[in-house]
């Protein structure tokens, strides 16, 4: 088994900062919440007690963040069934009924003395434009999806919704025969991938190397991806199949992935930005537009949607340079803050921490 999982649980999208932690870190015994602002040393100490539990053998979940992917938000542990996290990115966490909340500050750890008096005015007129910066990517987001809904028409035009319905039941009746079980399960809802400052990124890969089959589904924008993965969501948890449920990091209102662990399989929405192709056994296609869409739809409208494809590209390449922008400006703040922090402290607060964690193990065996 692989000794950690990857995934975004926030995302910049074309409906603004959207979480999933609620979802993400339900049914947890503990979780602990890291407060305070960012360059307190929070993301850090994270990944240090994930590289710790990962050492010792326990399986982490890794949580990253959407402006800076190689830094984390978040982490599960398994086995203990506890979550930590950065207080600033955990929208939802606070109605975890399940178990306990803890709040760590890390806020503690800043020496306000080091912060010139004149630094504080500062601050708030970087975060004005921070704010404004992300305001920007996402409008620029939406404006993108429109000319995506543009897009998704000519085929949606030209769609036999009855084929796409067969499908949807062939593949139910497929995948959840004999696996059917009594009482209803609620999915978990995750992103695979986020829109960053360095454009698309995504742990399909990783996510999906230990499953046995896997279910490429191409097609155009509106050939029924989405609807196709949200009908095999429904009936899953109808079926009290367990399922894994991956929302689109540019509209989260559609699905791009379904994992289903007791089954060992995934079918997923392989177009762009996250093209693949099969490699490997228990790789198939699944092509939407082939199955369900009038032959020769490309052919007569290539020039609109040649056009159509131009405008939308400028568009994301906008919001992602927006989204760098955000990135920069949140460095300046990040650094006032840094230069300010008492890292003494944050050691002590992460051996607190880890004292913590330690009691809660029990060895693996």
């Amino acid at each position: 088994m692989e000794k950690s999982s990857h995934y975004f649980a926030r995302g910049n999208t074309a409906h603004g900062a959207h979480f999933l932690y609620k979802s993400a870190f339900d049914g947890l015994n503990k979780i602990f919440v890291l407060t305070g602002p960012q360059g307190t040393g929070k993301s850090t100490v994270i990944r240090s007690l994930a590289d710790r539990q990962m050492d010792q053998g326990q399986h982490v979940q890794c949580f990253h963040s959407p402006l800076r992917p190689d830094e984390l938000d978040g982490i599960i542990l398994t086995e203990l069934k506890v979550g930590i996290i950065d207080g600033r990115v955990c929208e939802g966490i606070s109605e975890n009924e399940a178990g306990e909340i803890v709040f760590i500050h890390f806020g503690d750890a800043l020496d306000n003395s080091l912060i010139a008096p004149g630094q504080t005015e500062v601050i708030e007129d970087i975060r004005g434009k921070l704010n404004s910066a992300y305001s920007k990517a996402y409008e620029t987001f939406l404006t993108a999806l429109r000319i995506h809904d543009e897009w998704e028409k000519y085929y949606i035009d030209n769609m036999d919704f009855m084929k796409a319905d067969q499908i949807a039941n062939n593949l139910i009746q497929e995948l959840y025969a004999g696996h059917e079980c009594d009482s209803p399960t609620i999915g978990r809802h995750l992103f695979f991938g986020a829109a960053t400052p360095k454009g698309a990124f995504d742990f399909i890969q990783s996510l999906t190397v230990q499953l046995e089959r896997r279910i490429f589904i191409k097609g155009r924008p509106g050939s029924g991806k989405s609807t196709l993965l949200k009908k095999l969501a429904a009936a899953a948890e109808k079926k009290g199949i367990e399922v894994q449920v991956f929302h689109c990091g540019f509209d989260p209102n559609s699905l791009d992935m379904l994992i289903f662990p007791t089954l060992r399989t995934a079918i997923f929405d392989s177009t762009a930005p996250h093209e693949y192709f099969p490699d490997r056994d228990g790789d198939e296609i699944l092509d939407m537009y082939m199955l369900t869409t009038a032959p020769g739809t490309d052919e007569a409208y290539a020039a609109e949607i040649a056009a159509i494809k131009e405008r939308y590209s400028a568009k994301m390449k906008e919001a992602t340079s927006l989204l760098a922008e955000a990135e920069a400006i949140d460095s300046l703040i990040k650094a006032i803050y840094v230069a300010a922090t008492n890292y003494s402290i944050v050691e002590e607060l992460q051996r607190q921490l880890q004292s913590e964690l330690s009691r809660l193990v029990t060895p693996v065996g």
